[in-house]
């Protein structure tokens, strides 16, 4: 039975969550068959967990702050931090479907079909491990354990071949490319955001 099939009127985000993290097969079997729009896929899915890096990036690095051992205590000040968490949050959005958008328009010549909501699911879903890992932001000495988040590369790897239904011998090319598309438009939108937030703090400096 779908699991994320609305639950009391809404979708059952943390059935989903948990179950594409620990059984990522089976259930990357159960979005293929199950119907969910567009819209749901961002508001009642992508929308609450892409806000979790975002926030605890703003909290960690302007409320908590970083230690810089000998040299004192630095924070983002609260202004930049908060225009910071806004842009990453929106952009991270645009992203998703960006990068949904690439995988469809190539789907075609890696023997997949043209399907919107299949390349959003795939996408939405996959990126479940990058948001929840994002909470180790929230305090700066342990924020590398976001890494953890890279386990959305195998996610997408796995939803690409079972949703988008993508013949075996055309898959690893279809990802490479598709990952090569994720990594661009990421770097450009850590770019625009670092570049936007912090420019105050910059010119400030000089």
């Amino acid at each position: 039975m779908p699991l994320i099939i609305q639950k009391g009127g809404k979708m059952n985000l943390v059935d989903r969550a948990k179950n594409i993290l620990l059984s990522p097969k089976s259930e990357w079997e159960v979005i293929k068959g199950e119907t969910v729009s567009n819209n749901d896929l961002f508001t009642k899915y992508a929308l609450l967990l892409a806000a979790i890096p975002s926030i605890a990036g703003f909290i960690g690095y302007s409320i908590f702050g970083i230690s810089l051992g000998p040299f004192g205590h630095y924070s983002v000040p609260i202004g930049s931090g908060i225009l910071w968490m806004v842009l990453d949050y929106v952009l991270t959005l645009a992203g998703v479907f960006l990068v949904a958008f690439i995988m469809d328009a190539l789907a075609p010549s890696f023997g997949s079909t043209k399907d919107m909501n299949a390349s959003l699911k795939v996408v939405v879903f996959s990126y479940t491990a990058i948001w929840v890992a994002g909470i180790f932001h929230i305090i700066p000495y342990i924020g590398i354990l976001a890494i953890l988040g890279l386990y959305s590369l195998y996610l997408l790897y796995l939803g690409m071949g079972t949703v988008k239904e993508v013949p075996k011998e055309k898959l690893l090319g279809y990802y490479i490319i598709v990952l090569i598309a994720s990594l661009v438009v990421y770097f450009i939108i850590g770019a625009i955001v670092g570049g936007i937030a912090f420019a105050g703090m910059y010119t400030a400096g000089m």
